[in-house]
């Protein structure tokens, strides 16, 4: 059986998973996300992050990052 981005039980076929949205629609079952136990306001300092490093960043300094990550993923092991 397929599993969620939280490892929770997810139907494997379309009919099933039509089945959970209807049952959650009209509330039936409960849909909710698992706490992952992180600080919400780190998370969203954290998101802000790379963006901001992204922004201070020249733009040959982003490119020289992005064709090492790129030499690094056609590279063969």
């Amino acid at each position: 059986m397929p599993k969620g981005p939280q490892g929770q039980k997810r139907p494997a076929d379309v009919i099933g998973n039509a089945v959970m949205v209807m049952k959650i629609a009209t509330g039936e079952i409960e849909d909710t996300v698992p706490d992952d136990g992180k600080d919400p306001a780190a998370k969203a300092l954290g998101k802000k992050g790379g963006a901001a490093r992204a922004a201070s960043m020249t733009p040959e300094r982003r490119a020289e990052i992005a064709k090492k990550a790129a030499a690094s993923r056609w590279r063969k092991e």
